[in-house]
């Protein structure tokens, strides 16, 4: 569920949100009916779809027509997860979309209600409704809307005290707002409840190391599997830490936490931008270029807006936040303004500019 930030301290600001939303666009679509068990369409159910396999995934959502009938459009290649739900009763299919095919239909099948639901009127669902109001959150934290996103989970956590994964939730909010203290008062709660959660222990590591407490988060981050992680972040920071060492030993575990990281988070591009400073630093110079040339063509094929920017007689100034990137030629002395967000922007220029550099030596 996505949008939360990745701290660091390397030269530019990586902005992970922004490129896990475009990987998850396309021109492919999906098309379906909804039904119920006695093979009636069903109207007004929602149906959510979210692409497998990314940290962040931008959530796709619509409802049935009468004829229980929906569509969602501009999807990219992949393995997409479905949800229908209405009325407290849900059902979940998987589809794969490849380029081949431009367009895949599938019927959605709701089964039996509860039998407890049918004899009489009971209390609104818990789970549907947090689920429901954490896409909301999160596509609030999506358009930049922190505080609303993270009132959601406060009334949430007001109407439903005892579902402590609500305290997760409301940790990865504050932990979006920079406000440390808070979002490690929530995440203790639900480490409490469930002391060998995985996702939130990745998430108490990063909070310790925004803390800068280094060795407590990587006491934590050691004992922990990268491949039960369904977050590549904290890991990511953990090696941003020691890339910024300029350590050559602890390059080469970056490497390595890398690699695993790769393989884990495939759909992850700033996973190659990293291993290839990280093999800057050990001075394999050739896999730092094989990692940021796929860095660069994953990254611009996401995002084509960006590409101006990386003409080989420019030079780029980044403005504010929130305004746009303005790129300067050093032939022709013409401005060109990119209505992109500045810090993803000079992250794909960042590693051009490193990827001269190798291709001159």
């Amino acid at each position: 569920m996505k949008v939360l930030r990745i701290m660091v301290a390397l030269a530019v600001a990586l902005t992970l949100a922004a490129e896990v939303s475009a990987q998850s666009r396309g021109r492919l679509r999906i098309t379906g009916k909804v039904l119920n068990e006695a093979g009636q369409p069903v109207e007004g159910a929602d149906v959510r779809a979210a692409k497998k396999g990314e940290a962040e995934p931008e959530i796709r959502s619509t409802r049935t027509n009468k004829e229980g009938e929906w569509t969602l459009a501009g999807l990219a290649a992949g393995e997409w997860v479905v949800e229908a739900m209405k009325d407290g009763v849900a059902a979940t299919v998987t589809e794969t979309l490849t380029e081949a095919v431009s367009s895949k239909t599938v019927t959605i099948t709701f089964g039996k209600p509860p039998a407890a639901a049918a004899a009489a009127p009971s209390a609104p669902d818990p789970t549907a409704e947090i689920t429901a109001e954490d896409a909301r959150a999160i596509k609030l934290a999506q358009e930049g809307k922190l505080a609303e996103a993270r009132k959601i989970y406060e009334d949430l956590l007001v109407k439903y005290p005892t579902v402590y994964q609500i305290n997760a939730m409301l940790s990865q909010m504050y932990a979006a707002e920079n406000n440390v203290a808070k979002g490690m008062e929530h995440v203790k709660i639900a480490l409490e409840k469930e002391p060998t959660n995985v996702d939130y222990q990745l998430l108490h590591a990063e909070l310790l190391m925004e803390a800068g407490d280094k060795a407590a988060a990587q006491k934590i981050l050691d004992t922990l599997d990268v491949p039960k992680a369904k977050n590549p972040r904290a890991f990511m920071n953990s090696a941003i830490h020691k890339i910024n060492s300029g350590d050559k030993a602890q390059a080469e575990q970056a490497v390595e936490l890398l690699t695993k990281l790769h393989a884990q988070f495939p759909n992850e591009h700033l996973v190659l931008y990293l291993r290839g400073r990280a093999y800057m630093i050990g001075t394999n110079l050739d896999l730092a270029k094989a990692d940021l040339e796929q860095y660069l063509s994953r990254s611009i094929a996401a995002t084509p807006e960006c590409k101006p920017a990386l003409t080989a007689d420019a030079s780029v100034t980044i403005n504010a936040p929130g305004s746009s990137t303005t790129t300067t030629s050093k032939t022709s002395g013409k401005n060109t303004t990119l209505d992109v967000l500045p810090s993803h922007c000079s992250q794909i220029l960042q590693a051009s500019q490193l990827l001269q550099q190798l291709s001159k030596k």
